[in-house]
């Protein structure tokens, strides 16, 4: 899968959804398969371009486990150069230093030490619930079980909860490396098990997460709420859980409290992704589909219904396709979803 070092990728952050995930995927694809690449117009369709903290920790991330040789690593430059030597094991530690996603980074360098030269240990500091991006829970409960199924060996953690904008939340992954994943076919989600409503809230009255699961509550039938308030220290934030267990896999929404957003409205938002996920036929929710494509790739195979195919899923397909010689094949389905196999 190694390329000559001559041999770099050119990519435009500027084409498709144009934000970070460009970025992160080509991060974690050169770790992985040694390929170069120089992007311009770093997340160019967003309101604040070029690279924020959390996009920076990445890179740095991704600099520090591979030894890369990296130009542009600065706050705001729309213009990188990464050039990755060999992915090493070891013990990592990694502050963003704003309330930017954990998760995110994760995302970027878990999949390059699944292949590394020796265990590894992980910890990211930042935000661990805010809506740009997954909620920590959506990696542990959702994304984390369908790569133990694959092979991945791995193990994520909360450690602490960090909210938009005071940041502070720790996760923390320990991973053991492997040869190759397995490919995974998520093509029914089965029968449903349960569904959990959660609202969580750190310095803000428990009152308002009452609301939120009591609103959720006389939306969709069958939802079991539970309220839990965190330590003060861990806040102020508020987010809300909806957790939908069928047989082949677990789904995860959610709705996030801000300043001058009523507890009806968090939850309302939860409630219509979950709805919009039932009503449908397809396994796995948009955001699922767009974490699952990496792997796929990775493994040379596997295949997911989803409920759309989302901007982000398509670009995320043309950069994956540039670093790994595999193919994607979409199917429409009669309810509006798609099918995604990768050969």
């Amino acid at each position: 899968m190694k390329m000559k070092q001559m041999d770099w990728i050119e990519l435009d952050g500027a084409e498709g959804e144009g934000g970070g995930q460009v970025l992160r995927t080509a991060l974690t694809l050169s770790m992985i398969t040694g390929i170069p690449f120089r992007m311009e117009r770093i997340r160019a369709k967003r309101s604040k371009p070029g690279l924020l903290r959390q996009h920076l920790t990445a890179v740095q991330a991704a600099k520090a486990i591979s030894g890369a040789s990296v130009v542009g690593d600065v706050v705001g430059s729309a213009e990188l150069s990464f050039a990755p030597g060999a992915i090493r094991g070891g013990d990592y530690r990694f502050a963003i230093g704003t309330a930017g996603s954990c998760t995110l980074v994760l995302q970027t360098v878990l999949p390059a030490l699944w292949f590394a030269d020796g265990a590894s240990t992980v910890a990211v500091s930042g935000g661990t619930h805010n809506r740009a991006a997954p909620p920590a829970d959506f990696l542990t409960e959702v994304w984390q079980p369908l790569l133990a199924r694959m092979g991945a060996q791995q193990a994520l953690a909360l450690q602490r909860h960090g909210f938009y904008p005071a940041g502070g939340g720790e996760m923390t992954a320990s991973v053991t490396p492997i040869a190759k994943l397995q490919p995974i076919s998520l093509i029914e989600r089965g029968a449903l098990q349960g569904m959990l409503a959660e609202a969580r809230v750190a310095g803000v009255p428990g009152q308002v997460a009452r609301r939120e699961v009591e609103r959720v509550s006389g939306q969709i039938a069958y939802v079991d709420g539970r309220v839990r308030e965190l330590p003060a220290k861990e806040g102020p934030g508020n987010v809300l859980l909806l957790t939908v267990r069928h047989d082949n896999l677990t789904e995860l929404f959610s709705g996030f409290g801000e300043k001058g957003v009523s507890a009806e409205a968090v939850a309302d938002q939860a409630a219509r992704e979950a709805r919009h996920y039932l009503q449908s036929t397809a396994a796995v929710g948009e955001y699922l589909a767009d974490q699952l494509l990496l792997p796929m790739a990775l493994a040379g195979g596997g295949s997911f219904t989803a409920v759309t195919a989302s901007s982000h899923l398509l670009t995320n397909m043309a950069v994956i396709e540039k670093f790994l010689p595999v193919a994607f094949e979409q199917t429409a389905l009669a309810d509006g979803g798609v099918q995604v196999s990768v050969s």
